[in-house]
């Protein structure tokens, strides 16, 4: 069909998860504001998890480009 949207998914999940993970590494310091959910800092973590995710939907993407040639 043509449409393929791994590209824009991948670089939203990729811009989102370095936003969280910055703001997960300089909140880090801060007990009280991980109080909820008990002292893990969900900033950090889930910032890099949408991190890995978005690297690997832009590695799809590049893995299909260079199939096509």
């Amino acid at each position: 069909m043509g449409l393929d949207i791994k590209l824009p998914i991948g670089l939203m999940f990729t811009i989102f998860g370095i936003i969280l993970t910055v703001y997960g590494i300089f909140t880090n310091s801060d007990p009280q504001m991980y109080q909820k959910s008990f002292l893990v800092n969900i900033n950090l973590w889930s910032g890099i998890g949408m991190l890995i995710f978005g690297i690997f939907m832009l590695a799809l993407t590049k893995k299909k480009k260079s199939e096509k040639k």
